[in-house]
């Protein structure tokens, strides 16, 4: 698999100078499959720029985490969509009441927008994550709510044996301590045991968090201790705080990096690219 990170951002995006080294833009990240399958997970800001496909028609797969503005934003503004030769799944958290197209109409329709959700000319279909694994071209995806304000999804790829785990939003140390809790109690333990990498938000200082219990977002050393517990290889901090420059994800990444003990972690920016 290989992993491109085209937004990174938490919250809102952020147009400033000084945010330019990691990015401004809100979550979205691209999975290539070693079949060619495209999956994109989240629709923030940064699917704009993802667009590039050649001129034949496209079969995408598109993985909401939950329906928060920063997730969804980009949507409409997605080139493929425009395509009438392109089909297009997008996958989104189940939930009692409307289905997803209608819950992501109230933001994607008149007044809020200017094209509706169900003008587009691709050919798109909406539908909840199922219960169970499924197969997408080469890969095997399982979904499984975590902790987060609202109904929250992370996604777990596995192709052969390597395995990609995607949690952007999440706080697991709520209500409990994560370096002594079983882990069976621990929100999202499964989806990321033994992953090769880990995508996990990040978004607040040790320090800052203290101060946004509760807001569903983790602070570096709950996110350390997360990875730690569920035993992943590589961690990637995601998610990043509006409020912090490039100086201070430096910052935020040298002291994570101090908690991993050495072991592979980076702090994601735009346009950076893995290999799983």
């Amino acid at each position: 698999m290989r992993v491109r990170f085209w937004g990174v951002r938490g919250s809102v995006p952020v147009p400033d100078r000084r945010m330019l080294g990691f990015g401004g833009n809100t979550s979205c990240v691209e999975v290539q499959l070693g079949d060619g399958t495209q999956l994109i997970l989240d629709a923030g800001s940064g699917i704009r720029e993802l667009a590039d496909g050649g001129d034949g028609p496209r079969k995408i797969q598109l993985l909401l985490t939950h329906l928060h503005l920063d997730h969804i934003l980009g949507l409409l503004f997605f080139p493929p969509l425009f395509d009438p030769r392109n089909e297009i799944t997008v996958y989104g958290p189940p939930a009692p009441g409307p289905n997803l197209d209608r819950r992501l109409a109230r933001y994607l329709s008149a007044p809020l927008s200017p094209v509706d959700l169900h003008e587009l000319p691709a050919r798109v279909e909406f539908a909840a994550c199922p219960y169970q694994a499924w197969e997408v071209g080469s890969a095997r995806v399982e979904a499984a709510i975590v902790a987060h304000r609202g109904v929250t999804l992370g996604y777990r790829i596995s192709e052969g044996d390597k395995v990609l785990t995607y949690i952007p939003d999440h706080e697991p140390a709520l209500g409990s301590d994560l370096a002594d809790a079983p882990a069976d109690w621990i929100s999202g333990i499964a989806l990321a045991d033994r992953a090769d990498v880990l995508i996990h938000d990040g978004q607040y200082f040790d320090r800052e968090y203290a101060d946004h219990v509760g807001w569903g977002h983790s602070g570096i050393s709950d996110a350390v201790t997360f990875a730690r517990r569920a035993r992943v290889e590589r961690l990637a901090l995601f998610h990043h705080d509006p409020a912090h420059d490039d100086d201070t994800l430096h910052e935020l990444g040298e002291e994570a990096g101090a908690m991993w003990d050495g072991r592979s972690l980076l702090v994601a920016r735009e346009g950076q690219t893995l290999e799983v």
